[in-house]
């Protein structure tokens, strides 16, 4: 089973997700891709650690190459992948300062080939294209390339929901606590 939610900040895309996965056959991972590198990003996962504690999930660090993560799973299971938004920050945007204009297109792939020899998994992006205001080419080419990753991953994956106030539209399949 492959799934793909989407939505803004806070609008309960995690805690779905968390319910998803936990659904879905075990063993069950958790892939933290979230790099932190400031007070809010340490507050994000903290509370995101608090939000899955005592639910059973092996956190597995995958802040880039996350085709690496089948091999640090011990077995096949169930994957949840929150967040596309950070692992593609990660691969677009190196610590030395580089940037790699590349990394969406290559993550997109990876993220398809991902959900084919994954058992299942959920995927967890933020969608953020809907505020109108024009941020300069290098986060125009971010943005670009989130979406572009969000079109294919909705094209690979067998459910896909949009989120908003914790109530998930479904474009496609579904899912029922």
């Amino acid at each position: 089973m492959t799934y793909f939610l989407s939505g803004g900040s806070k609008s309960g895309k995690s805690m779905l997700a968390q319910k998803i996965a936990k659904a879905l056959p075990a063993p069950h991972y958790y892939l933290a891709t979230l790099r932190p590198t400031d007070a809010e990003d340490r507050a994000i996962v903290a509370r995101h650690l608090q939000e899955r504690d005592g639910w059973g999930f092996t956190t597995l660090e995958c802040e880039c190459g996350i085709l690496s993560a089948l091999e640090l799973a011990p077995e096949n299971g169930t994957f949840l992948l929150d967040s596309v938004t950070a692992l593609l920050a990660n691969e677009m945007f190196r610590p030395d300062g580089s940037v790699d204009r590349t990394a969406g297109d290559r993550l997109a792939n990876d993220l398809v080939r991902f959900s084919q020899l994954a058992q299942s998994v959920v995927f967890v992006a933020d969608f953020v294209f809907s505020d109108g205001r024009d941020y300069g080419a290098l986060t125009e080419d971010y943005r670009s390339a989130l979406g572009h990753i969000g079109v294919k991953l909705a094209q690979a994956c067998g459910n896909v929901a949009e989120l908003s106030a914790s109530i998930p539209i479904w474009y496609k399949g579904g899912w029922q606590p």
